[in-house]
Order: C-alpha cells, then structure tokens, then sequence
C-alpha cells in the first residue's frame, strides 16, 4: 500500500514553463514542417507581435498567442543564463 502521508509540492512557474516549452515545440515542428526557418520566424513573431510570423499549419499560431511574451523572454534568458 502506498504511503500517502507524503506532501507533493510543485512550482507553478515550472508548469507554466513546461507548458510554453510544449507550445514552442509545437510551433517549432510546424514552422519547419512547412518549410520556413522556424528560429528566424519566431524570433520575428517575439519582436513584433505579428501573428503571421508563425504558419496556422497544426494550429501553431493559436497555440503561441497562448504564451504571455514577457514571460517567455524571461524564461528564455533565465534558461540562457543557467538560472
């Protein structure tokens, strides 16, 4: 039988940050899958805010207008930076 008695704690900044990982790969594969250069194309969509940076191919741009731009910039350098 399982112990229970035990306290499960979890970040919600690492669920988020796991969730736009997932979203980025996503967006990544499409990007890709229809030929674009998928770096270049989201690194556009970051600086300006233009949707039609990232392909509808797989739902791709819905899913990255559902990351917050700040806080993908902010986990990406913390990432960067080994924090």
């Amino acid at each position: 039988m399982p112990d229970n008695n035990n306290t499960i704690t979890f970040s919600l900044e690492e669920v988020r940050e796991a969730d736009m990982k997932r979203i980025l790969l996503v967006v990544y594969d499409a990007l890709k899958e229809k030929g674009y250069n998928p770096i270049s194309q989201i690194v556009g969509y970051l600086l300006s805010e233009d949707p039609t940076y990232i392909t509808t191919h797989n739902n791709a741009r819905s899913l990255i207008r559902r990351i917050d731009r700040d806080e993908l910039l902010k986990a990406m350098v913390r990432s960067y930076l080994g924090e």
